[in-house]
């Protein structure tokens, strides 16, 4: 019976019970840092900014000929299964998916957890200056482009309600960390994962969540190559950061022996 218990405390608490403070801490004080810079967007002056801003990329895209978001809405909007299952996702992508495919990992393959860990934290890192320096409204804002917002209508609660508000930057377009986050697990994962079937899931995730934030109408296609752009960023700071530390930090692609060190 101790023999089980010690096998099941050493999955659960592979460092030690310090060692999940210590990973709670770091996403929870990068979590306060999104909720100061949300605090600067909660102000007159950067709504506007973040309105112009948004307009400025729909002029972009058109000059490049890739706004096609209302014609992919309206597309999404024929079929209420589709909308209705793509503002599901567009829920669950940054609360339940990312944060279970962070648990599995650090559950199941630890040795590979820290370098994703870096990698999310420089992105988001960048992310908060994005959204500091370039405050966007998001493409639910424009009901003139017949835009509407698909995840409001599926839940009932309006997006720009008191409590989505305290908890969310509605400014925060660009770029777009569910982008971001998808690529950050799904790369991560493909490599990972055992079954054939999961590695092919995996592979495809970010471009499904790609189209759940366009026919949602919370981001523009270049929130999603700026949020993509965020990631890659991020995966070259963990490889920088993995070489001061490479027996802590690297990527281990196979399932590996426990690593003996503490991060």
């Amino acid at each position: 019976m101790s023999a089980r218990l010690s096998t099941v405390q050493a999955r659960l608490l592979p460092h030690g019970p310090l060692d999940v403070i210590r990973q709670v801490a770091l996403f929870m004080a990068a979590y306060q840092l999104y909720r100061v810079v949300r605090g600067l967007a909660n102000n007159p002056d950067a709504a506007n900014t973040a309105f112009s801003n948004a307009r400025h990329l729909i002029g972009v895209e058109q000059t490049l000929n890739i706004f096609v978001e209302p014609s992919l809405q309206a597309f999404a909007s024929g079929q209420q299964w589709l909308l209705d299952g793509a503002s599901w996702m567009y829920i669950n992508a940054q609360t339940s998916i990312t944060l279970g495919a962070l648990a599995w990992l650090y559950l199941f393959r630890n040795e590979s957890f820290y370098f994703v860990r870096n990698m999310f934290l420089v992105a988001f890192g960048l992310a908060l200056i994005g959204y500091t320096v370039f405050p966007t409204a998001p493409p639910r804002f424009f009901p003139e482009w017949g835009f509407f917002d698909a995840v409001s209508d599926f839940t009932g609660v309006p997006q720009d309600s008191v409590t989505i508000n305290e908890l969310f930057n509605p400014y925060a377009a660009v770029p777009s960390m569910h982008v971001g986050f998808a690529l950050m697990i799904s790369v991560p994962l493909a490599r990972l994962v055992r079954w054939r079937a999961l590695k092919i899931f995996w592979a495809l995730y970010p471009l499904l969540v790609v189209f759940v934030i366009v026919v949602t109408a919370n981001h523009f296609i270049a929130d999603a190559v700026l949020g993509a752009v965020a990631a890659g960023l991020g995966a070259l700071a963990a490889r920088a950061l993995a070489r001061t530390r490479p027996h802590v930090w690297q990527f281990e692609p196979a399932h590996a022996a426990e690593a003996t060190v503490a991060p």
